[in-house]
């Protein structure tokens, strides 16, 4: 792959539009990220669970403040790759257009979780085990393995390239049209779901290979040789990964610690690993004049962050050869200094030790799987059977752009699992307890 073909600000959809527009202030990487600031889709992440409840009286993170933080952390790492990589391309005819990698990756990073459903990961194990193990089993026989195998192995990032490219019933064509090298920055997972190596990991539905393939094709993304759909990462997906797994990961124990969940001590260990005696001992002296707990964890992370940012921009730059190639193997995250690697290894064991099974956390899993299984049990039973008093009613209810009466199954089951995953945490609850009579509308 090369950089000069990489950097597309041709707009998926309206691509006989495109072109250049003198004089214009905003490139078309910046109208991509405030698109999507205005529109819909990412208002609603700010009622979607992250990892913990949503805020009661102490605020921890949503999904709307998590993709503004990686966002952030994106940009900062893509400006440090740029001021690496323009010397070593500086007698390139394309140079310049380097300078447009950070407004690329910023877009990608507030797009990234666009596609995930209420209440966190847990929604999107509820809307997988919803056909392998529940209700859903019963459509299996009526569609294609392809078909089957994107329901069963339903993915958050697959969906977000959907919500971004598929043309929704009364929208243009194009989805959101964004620019060619912003869509293929998202996809984390360039395969399609039955040859996924990792459960539950994939980059496109079945619907949406020719959108990605076009995409490929115009960016110069090698396929991968092999049975299925599968392809190289574009090189900035390695950034966008980054900035949120540093975000979650660092910014989940910052959380921890609000609620209780970690104490001062066990945080500053595990922040204070990432540094040497010396940097150790300039923070301490920093953190003296701080007696707020809440603000010394606060310190201690942006200087976390800062330090992950700088050693994911290296390992990057060290090793573009190989990413350009389509053959580096793991994250950046992954191959940094082992001595920083160590210390974030240090945080995830304690993450899922102590953070990802805190009763709060499990009883939003509990409550969610709940919540969204019966909202697809009736959603779905109302497409295969519109003949039925409740199923036109319900289906009365799903907002025109779900395409619910299609003469296709598949099409008619995409549109419920469509609606649901777009559904904020509060809204799939209100939904559930309408539906069982729980709560009546007020006059």
């Amino acid at each position: 792959m090369n950089w000069d073909k990489l950097i597309s600000d041709k707009r998926f959809g309206l691509e006989h539009y495109h072109q250049d527009r003198p004089g214009q202030t905003r490139s078309d990487f910046q109208r991509d990220y405030d698109r999507l600031v205005f529109s819909s889709p990412f208002r609603r992440l700010q009622n979607k669970t992250q990892v913990f409840p949503l805020p009661g009286s102490i605020f921890v993170h949503n999904r709307l403040t998590h993709s503004m933080e990686v966002a952030c952390v994106g940009r900062s790492m893509a400006r440090e790759v740029v001021g690496a990589l323009l010397p070593r391309y500086a007698a390139e005819p394309w140079v310049m257009k380097l300078h447009d990698l950070p407004d690329i990756v910023a877009a990608a990073c507030l797009a990234h979780d666009l596609g995930n459903p209420p209440f966190g990961h847990s929604g999107e194990k509820a809307i997988s085990t919803f056909f392998s193990e529940g209700a859903g089993q019963a459509l299996r026989s009526e569609l294609t393995a392809d078909q089957w195998s994107d329901l069963i192995n339903f993915e958050g990032n697959a969906n977000s390239f959907r919500q971004l490219t598929h043309q929704f019933q009364g929208r243009r064509k194009g989805g959101f049209a964004m620019t060619y090298s912003m869509l293929a920055s998202i996809v984390k997972y360039p395969y399609e779901s039955r040859i996924t190596p990792k459960a539950n990991k994939f980059g496109f539905f079945c619907t949406e290979i020719e959108s990605y393939k076009r995409i490929a094709a115009e960016l110069g993304i090698p396929r991968l040789e092999g049975e299925g759909v599968a392809f190289a990462r574009h090189p900035l997906v390695y950034l966008v990964e980054a900035a949120d797994d540093i975000c979650y990961e660092v910014m989940d124990i910052e959380d921890a610690h609000k609620l209780k969940i970690l104490s001062h001590d066990e945080v500053k260990r595990l922040l204070m690993g990432f540094f040497d005696a010396e940097r150790r001992e300039h923070m301490e002296e920093v953190m003296s004049d701080i007696s707020d707990p809440n603000e010394r964890v606060g310190y201690m992370r942006s200087c976390v962050i800062g330090h992950l940012v700088n050693c994911c921009a290296e390992t990057f730059v060290e090793n573009e050869e190989a990413i350009l190639r389509g053959d580096f193997k793991g994250s950046l995250l992954e191959n940094i200094r082992p001595d920083v690697r160590q210390a974030y290894e240090e945080c995830n064991r304690t993450s899922w030790d102590r953070i990802y099974r805190a009763p709060e956390v499990v009883d939003i899993e509990l409550a969610g799987n709940r919540i969204v299984t019966f909202l697809l049990e009736k959603l779905i039973h109302a497409v295969r059977f519109p003949e039925e008093n409740y199923s036109r009613l319900l289906l009365s209810k799903v907002p025109g752009q779900y395409d619910v009466n299609s003469p296709d199954l598949f099409t008619k089951v995409q549109a419920a699992v469509d609606h649901v995953a777009s559904m904020t945490d509060v809204y799939a609850l209100d939904l559930y307890r309408r539906l069982n009579g729980m709560s009546l509308p007020a006059v």
